[in-house]
């Protein structure tokens, strides 16, 4: 043996005895393993179940609210409004089944409590026209800013009557369906209306169908009245003219009193009114000669059209998640005076379609109009007498 070997050999020995007894003194420290936590089961979230779409359920978002200030659009659409009443007037039993109408949007800004406070909110209203062909293809644009109403053609507004398709047939081609309903519909981009003039933006919130109605215009006497908007020096004079029964020196006469005219633009606004006149009588003779044009060129079954022609309006139907609007129906389509055959929801009354260039004239409030302007005629004659007596 090597000398030291043996030493060499102890050394290695105690070195393996102290490795293993730190070995053993590290697994007696081991700490005890954690106890499992036992695994709690999930809830199972309860199925959720979603209504099916309704054939119609976007029948009124799809007809073009027309009239209706393009910064407003969007507050329009702001609540779950639910024309289920419309819906329903185009299935079995409904007032529109089976007829072909034409659907137009419009709203009504009314004052109306909602979730504790009252706001002003633009009501969206739809509007269906029974009727076999388009009732128009012109846009009226009529304000009380304006001095005379407008028509121009519909396609001027890039506006068009376009057949709508249910949602159960929208896999369907469009040319081969014979679709009953159509809508008003604008193709005007919302991003190119910065570039837009200010007055063709603003024809955008005065315009509204126009219907003429050639069988009943001679039920309604023309107007003789004229918007009077003379462009004076200080001020500009608002004011409505008679020619039937206002005397034009009296009635400047009274301006002048009431500090509304400059005495010295008495004449000038004397020939302003005349010649406003001249032109309200032109465009009556005009007028006439065109509905006794189209009368004459008219067939038999365009005439049953006309006649048969039907208005219905409809109002949002009450729901917990939308603005009540019980309070604030009204016959009338527009500010101008268009008047429905039929409110809904709830009927307000039988009204009678008298149309005179594009107006819908409630029957009483005609009688009363009539009534008002008889009443006036005689008070001026008895005036006019009993002056003429005291001169003698």
């Amino acid at each position: 043996m090597r000398k030291g070997a043996k030493r060499k050999a102890a050394s290695q020995k105690q070195e393996d005895a102290q490795v293993k007894a730190a070995q053993q003194n590290q697994e007696n420290h081991k700490p005890a393993p954690k106890a499992k936590r036992a695994k709690t089961s999930k809830p199972q979230p309860e199925p959720e179940y979603f209504e099916d779409k309704r054939n119609l359920e976007d029948l009124w978002k799809a007809a073009f609210p027309v009239g209706t200030e393009w910064d407003q659009l969007d507050t329009v659409y702001q609540y779950n409004w639910s024309f289920s009443n419309l819906e329903d007037a185009f299935e079995e039993g409904g007032k529109l089944y089976g007829k072909k109408a034409y659907l137009f949007g419009c709203t009504e800004p009314q004052l109306v409590p909602y979730k504790g406070e009252n706001k002003v909110i633009c009501i969206p209203v739809v509007v269906a026209v029974v009727s076999p062909f388009p009732p128009s293809d012109k846009i009226g644009i009529n304000s009380v800013q304006r001095e005379a109403e407008e028509i121009i053609p519909m396609k001027q507004m890039k506006m068009d009557w376009v057949p709508y398709i249910p949602l159960e047939n929208r896999d369907s081609q469009v040319d081969r369906l014979k679709s009953q309903i159509f809508i008003l519909s604008c193709t005007q981009r919302r991003v190119a209306l910065k570039q837009m003039k200010i007055d063709r933006l603003k024809k955008y919130e005065y315009c509204l169908p126009y219907f003429y109605q050639p069988l009943k215009e001679d039920e309604l006497e023309q107007s003789t009245e004229v918007q009077i908007i003379f462009p004076a020096e200080t001020k500009p004079v608002f004011c409505e003219f008679d020619w039937e029964l206002d005397e034009l020196d009296e009635f400047t006469d009274k301006l002048i009193e009431e500090d509304e005219l400059d005495k010295d633009q008495k004449d000038a606004f004397k020939e302003f009114v005349k010649e406003k006149v001249r032109e309200a009588k032109k465009a009556n003779r005009q007028a006439r000669e065109a509905r006794k044009k189209a009368l004459e060129e008219m067939s038999e079954e365009t005439k049953a059209a006309f006649e048969n022609m039907r208005f219905y309006k409809f109002y949002p139907v009450q729901t917990p998640d939308a603005p009540d609007v019980s309070n604030v129906k009204s016959p009338f389509i527009n500010r101008a005076s268009y008047v429905a055959f039929f409110c809904y929801p709830e009927a307000l009354g039988a009204f009678i379609w008298c149309p005179m260039r594009a107006r819908f004239l409630k029957n009483e409030e005609q009688n009363r109009h009539t009534e008002l302007r008889l009443e006036r005629k005689c008070n001026k004659h008895r005036n006019h007498t009993v002056g003429k007596k005291e001169s003698h």
